[in-house]
């Protein structure tokens, strides 16, 4: 009794706590059935959410959890003082140390051996990669604790890091004023349905939410279960199954693979990273709803979009608004010229490409979403069109756009999914050179069930918009006790196509 009980305080480094593993739920249903006595209480309610949203990224980030109280403690004062400070020269010393202490902690759990590899390939240097972190905290336990010929990755760093940011640059433009409390401070921080993956969530619009009272209507009582339900089906009923049973094994043996089901694997890549990634921020989103929080959208039908400008306004919200404001913006935005425009545009989704990952694909990957901004920016401009005034066009016309469209982003989805750059361009060349149609039925017998998956996950994200918030409409409607069949029978469904391990979420690993 007592292991078990230590057990649920350990953290297990191949089995982190995330919402597809059964003892999240468990936990959270505990906090709900707490949460009957506490929610009227506001600053009881705040400071248990935050114990246990610290607790939880313990158990998905092990001792690493001391980076999220060491970056959440360093801002809080940091945010006071520049609020204080009446010196135009030490508000920009303080939110300079701010910004360079973050971007050093993700920098240096991230990006250390990728600097150094670049550094021997280029100049030839021999320089070992070495842990130094890892080889002080040894040397200081006396014992080797942390691995030195490696950096682990702490599970969500570039999203709380990116947090932190705008926190002090939100107070340095006096936008917003600092949390009342440290206390308060570190519930924005560590908020656990967002904290490891996103969405990214602004101080303006989450603080003033810390002093509301717990508040939830039944038309957000039935959306947050409709977002959790979905999210959900899209993680483990589309994602990983398509993921376990056809896109993993083409992408890690390609070679072992003819042109058709290399393509089909780049469509099923498209459709898994979408489930994946949106349907862990459908139950964000809805855990947030429940327990009387509001975080905002962070997908809208992002393979709808008709040209890559209107991919980012619907892909990745949280991030792409952040890289506008917080990079864009500051490097000047548009407002130096056509050529500085297209520049920022370039170096912007560069940056965003590295934030993804720590590899030469991310770059590429980056580079070509920057490349492509800059020449609808072009287009744009040749056309005369006005962004904030989108013309109504033909359904030709969206068909085309839209095939075009779609087909770019799957295209540099490749580079993102596969091990490496070369790999990718054997993959590639393998599609348009290595492809006919004898290949297709015998793929299409094989793989009929994930490439039915992959065709389901797209017709349902193609789905007129209406018709999704009809769905919404009338799963709020209907009474709770149908609510819960509708529950048993979408958790009974999705845990039968469930694999034995626990899949976890793509941008874990960024």
């Amino acid at each position: 009794m007592f292991d078990e009980l230590l057990a649920l305080f350990t953290y297990k480094e191949n089995e982190p706590l995330i919402f597809t593993n059964l003892l999240f739920w468990y936990m959270l249903g505990g906090i709900m059935l707490l949460y009957q006595f506490i929610h009227s209480r506001i600053k009881v309610r705040n400071l248990i959410l935050m114990l246990f949203s610290v607790y939880f990224y313990y158990l998905s980030s092990g001792v690493f959890f001391a980076l999220l109280i060491f970056t959440t403690v360093f801002d809080y004062y940091l945010g006071n003082k520049i609020y204080e400070s009446e010196s135009d020269s030490t508000k920009k010393f303080l939110i300079a140390l701010s910004v360079t202490s973050n971007l050093l902690l993700l920098g240096y759990f991230k990006y250390t051996f990728f600097i150094a590899d670049g550094l021997n390939t280029a100049f030839n240097l021999g320089i070992e990669k070495t842990n130094y972190l890892a080889e002080i905290l040894n040397y200081l336990l006396s014992n080797q604790i942390f691995e030195e010929k490696s950096i682990f990755l702490p599970v969500g760093i570039s999203f709380y890091t990116f947090q932190s940011i705008s926190y002090s640059i939100d107070i340095y433009r006096k936008e917003i004023k600092p949390a009342e409390t440290l206390t308060d401070f570190a519930f924005f921080v560590s908020f656990f349905p967002q904290l490891v993956a996103g969405p990214i969530v602004r101080a303006h619009d989450f603080i003033p939410q810390i002093y509301k009272p717990y508040e939830l209507s039944e038309e957000d009582y039935g959306r947050a279960i409709f977002l959790i339900i979905n999210g959900l089906v899209k993680k483990v009923f589309i994602s990983d199954y398509i993921s376990i049973n056809f896109v993993d094994r083409v992408f890690l043996e390609p070679a072992n693979y003819e042109g058709f089901a290399t393509l089909m694997a780049f469509y099923g890549y498209a459709i898994q990273i979408y489930c994946d990634f949106s349907g862990y921020t459908d139950m964000a989103i809805g855990l947030a709803l429940l327990l009387g929080f509001k975080l905002n959208l962070n997908f809208n039908s992002p393979y709808k979009a008709l040209d890559i400008t209107d991919f980012w306004r619907r892909w990745h919200i949280s991030l792409s608004t952040w890289l506008r404001d917080y990079l864009y913006v500051p490097l000047g935005g548009n407002r130096h010229g056509n050529l500085r425009t297209y520049i920022n545009l370039f170096l912007v989704m560069l940056l965003g490409g590295l934030w993804h990952g720590a590899a030469w694909r991310f770059v590429v990957w980056g580079a070509l979403h920057g490349i492509a901004l800059a020449v609808h920016k072009v287009w744009m401009g040749l056309t005369k069109q006005n962004p904030r005034e989108p013309k109504e066009h033909s359904m030709f016309y969206k068909l085309v756009m839209g095939f075009i469209t779609f087909h770019f982003v799957c295209y540099c989805w490749i580079y993102f999914r596969a091990v490496d750059i070369q790999t990718a361009h054997d993959m590639i060349w393998r599609v348009l050179f290595e492809t006919n149609i004898n290949q297709v039925w015998p793929v299409l017998s094989e793989y009929s069930n994930p490439l039915s998956m992959i065709l389901f996950g797209f017709v349902m994200h193609w789905l007129p918009s209406e018709w999704k918030q009809l769905a919404k409409t009338q799963f709020t409607a209907v009474p709770d006790i149908a609510k819960a069949i509708i529950i048993a029978a979408v958790i009974l469904i999705t845990f039968q196509v469930k694999t034995a391990e626990v899949q976890p979420f793509i941008y874990f690993n960024f």
